[in-house]
C-alpha cells in the first residue's frame, strides 16, 4: 500500500509548491453532534509555524463548530485537489480575533489567492495547529 504521509513542518518541495498554487479548498469541522461539516474555503499553509489559516466571518457555522469544541480546539482537516494531485492538512483549530493575527492571515490569503480580501470588521481567523499532513503534490 502506498504511503502519502508528509511532515507538516518540513514537507516535500512538490507538496509545498502545490499549497502555494491557487486552489479552492475544503474545511471539515465537527458539528456538536459529531457529524462532519464540510465547506469551501481559501487556506494558507505556513510550514515554518506549523499552521494553516482560514479567514472567515465570526458568525459562520465553521467558527461556531470550532468554538463548540472548547479551548483545546477542534480536530479539523483542510484539503485541496487538482486532478491526480491532492493534499490534506490535519490539526487542532482555534478561533483568533486578535487584529494582528487576522491581518497576517489576510496578507497570506492575498499572496496565495492574488486578491486582497474586502474589509470586514467581523473577520476572524481559524488557525489550525498542524499535527499531520498527507497527499501527493
Amino acid at each position: 500500500m502506498a504511503t502519502y504521509a508528509q511532515d507538516p513542518g518540513a514537507p516535500a518541495p512538490s507538496y509545498l509548491t502545490f499549497w502555494r498554487e491557487r486552489h479552492l479548498c475544503t474545511l471539515t469541522t465537527p458539528r456538536p453532534d459529531g457529524s462532519p461539516h464540510v465547506v469551501p474555503v481559501g487556506v494558507t499553509y505556513d510550514p515554518e509555524a506549523r499552521l494553516a489559516r482560514v479567514i472567515t466571518n465570526r458568525t459562520s457555522a465553521k467558527v461556531a463548530n470550532v468554538l463548540a469544541a472548547g479551548p483545546e480546539g477542534a480536530r479539523v482537516a483542510v484539503c485541496q485537489v487538482a486532478g491526480r494531485r491532492w493534499a490534506t492538512l490535519e490539526g487542532l483549530a482555534v478561533v483568533r480575533t486578535e487584529r494582528e493575527r487576522v491581518a497576517e492571515a489576510e496578507r497570506r490569503y492575498a499572496e496565495r489567492y492574488e486578491r486582497t480580501p474586502a474589509p470586514n470588521p467581523n473577520r476572524v481567523v481559524i488557525e489550525i495547529r498542524l499535527t499531520g499532513a498527507m497527499g501527493r503534490g
